[in-house]
This record gives structure tokens, C-alpha cells and sequence, in this order.
């Protein structure tokens, strides 16, 4: 195999986008976003989606694609991001996936399982209840129909809890039968590059990007899907928070603090998951020329 798929991670804030534009210039190639927020059209700022002199130096896939009420999941991700590499590979021997979201980069690197795909009806049926009875109640209920993927769930996590039980509903079999977590094998090679800081480094740069947020207009853009906050597409950190503030119910700075504090909770989460992968190359993101050579060196020698 001679195609080479570099993937660049890291927590949230710690510097992967100019990074990622050094390296898709280096290479002469495109940049395949791996974030699940930044495919929606409508959350620029609050997701730090590439600007437009970004996007003009280097092109980019997976951006800004989706309206709020699109519905997505990780396995059309994966189907969709799988396709259009077929197609960057008979132009360039590498492309760039990039982001934080670590379901999205599994579903490329290892596969995501082949779970049904939900129906139209089954879906309402269950977004009902959720707003009818509360997310507890379908807690409890995942808890009577799959117990074993009960007690691994995130159950805060309204969509989890939602499409684990919409499974068990449709095909009359746990959501857990159907997670085989077997990797896929790729036509490609895959290459990890991960970026990290020191925990106060990392934390005091989270939470110089929020002041810049804030500055940039976060709060009018807030504003402007308010309409919209019941969607699964803004559970999300900056959103969330800012909704509280226009729902009267916390102070302007305490919500911005909450935001700060929230996205380093987050990148504590993504550095969990990603330092269980032993195939990541870990760096200074500082360290631009140590990282090409690496790139070159792995790619030349293969």
C-alpha cells in the first residue's frame, strides 16, 4: 500500500489547525476534518471551524456541510469520508484527517460496527419520550433491556442512551450484541501524529481561546441557533453554557467561566481516550520540523 492516511490529534485548544495546514501544504494535499461540531454550517466560531484564509490556503472536506437539523451519525462519517478518499488517492498518495472527536477519528482508523441503521418512525418514537418522560426514565430502561451496555454508557449522554434503545426497540436484540469493536482493515497505511502541552500550558491556552470566542461574536452566534437549542447538534461546549445566560439563569462571566472550565473537563476526556492508542507518535506541537521529518521518514521509507 502506498497511500498514506496521516492523522493529526490532540485535545481541544492545543494547537492542531496550523499545524495541520503546515503539514497539507508540505505534502501538497487536502485536509479531512474529523470534528463533529465544525460539519454544521451554523457554529463557526464556537467550534473554531477554519476561517476563510484558512480554507483558501489549503482545501478542506467535512466543513460546514450540515444544517442544525441534519441528522449525522459516525457511521455515515465513516462511509462518506471512506468515499472520498477513494477519490483524493488517484490525485495524491496522502491526505490529512485532522480533529478532536475521537468516535469520528475510530470510525476512519479502525471502523465503526455495523449497526442497523435506525428508521424514521423509530427515531421520532424515541426523541419523543425523551422530551415527554426525561432521560432518566430511558436510563432505566436501558437498564431492563441491555444491562451490560448500561453500565458502560455515558448516562448523561442523551444521544447514546437514545440510539442504544432505539436499537433494542427496531431489531428486538441489545445494542451490545451488535458492538464487536473488530478493526477494519484499510486500504491505507495510517499514520498517528499526536499533539500535547503541559497541563497548565494546555489549560491557559483553552482559556485564552474562549476570551478570543467571546471577542469574535460567540454570544451572536449563540443567539442566532437559540431557536434551536433542544438539538443534539448543540449539546456542546460554548453553546450549552451561553444558553443558560440567555435563559436568565446564570451571569454573563460565570457562564464564560463554565465554558473554560468545561472545555479543559473535555480535553481531559480526549487525552483518556487517545493515550489508550499505542500507534500515536507523540509531540510539542512547537515542534513543526521534528514532525515532517518523522512524516517524510515514515512515508519514504514504506
Amino acid at each position: 500500500m502506498n497511500k498514506f492516511l496521516i492523522v493529526l490529534i490532540g485535545p481541544t485548544g492545543v494547537g492542531k489547525t496550523e499545524l495541520s495546514l503546515r503539514i497539507a501544504e508540505e505534502f501538497n494535499t487536502s485536509i479531512v476534518s474529523s470534528d463533529s461540531r465544525q460539519l454544521y454550517a451554523d457554529l463557526k466560531i464556537g467550534t473554531a471551524a477554519p476561517t476563510p484564509e484558512q480554507l483558501q490556503r489549503v482545501p478542506h472536506h467535512f466543513v460546514g456541510t450540515l444544517k442544525l437539523t441534519d441528522y449525522y451519525s459516525a457511521a455515515q462519517y465513516e462511509t462518506e469520508v471512506l468515499q472520498l478518499l477513494d477519490s483524493l488517492y488517484t490525485q495524491t498518495n496522502v491526505v490529512l484527517l485532522t480533529g478532536g472527536s475521537m468516535m469520528y477519528v475510530d470510525a476512519i482508523c479502525k471502523g465503526i460496527d455495523d449497526i442497523p441503521t435506525v428508521d424514521t418512525d423509530t427515531r421520532q418514537l424515541m426523541l419523543q419520550r425523551y422530551e415527554t418522560e426525561g432521560l432518566e426514565r430511558l436510563c432505566a430502561e436501558l437498564k431492563l433491556l441491555d444491562p451490560e451496555y448500561y453500565q458502560i454508557v455515558d448516562l448523561k449522554n442523551p444521544k447514546r442512551v437514545i440510539h442504544a434503545l432505539e436499537i433494542c426497540y427496531m431489531t428486538g436484540k441489545t445494542y451490545t450484541s451488535f458492538r464487536t469493536q473488530k478493526k477494519k482493515e484499510r486500504p491505507f497505511r495510517i499514520i498517528k501524529i499526536g499533539l500535547t502541552r503541559d497541563r497548565e500550558e494546555l489549560y491557559a491556552r483553552i482559556n485564552q481561546r474562549v476570551d478570543i470566542m467571546i471577542e469574535d461574536g460567540l454570544l451572536d452566534e449563540v443567539r442566532s441557533v437559540y431557536p434551536y437549542r433542544h438539538l443534539n447538534s448543540l449539546n456542546t461546549v460554548g453553546y450549552k453554557e451561553l444558553f443558560r445566560y440567555l435563559d436568565g439563569e446564570w451571569e454573563l462571566p460565570f457562564a464564560i467561566e463554565k465554558i473554560k472550565q468545561n472545555s479543559r473537563i473535555y480535553s481531559r476526556k480526549q487525552m483518556t481516550w487517545f493515550k489508550r492508542d499505542t500507534e500515536i507518535q507523540w509531540f510539542h506541537p512547537e515542534k513543526e520540523t521534528e514532525i515532517l521529518s518523522y512524516l517524510r521518514s515514515m512515508i519514504t521509507s514504506a
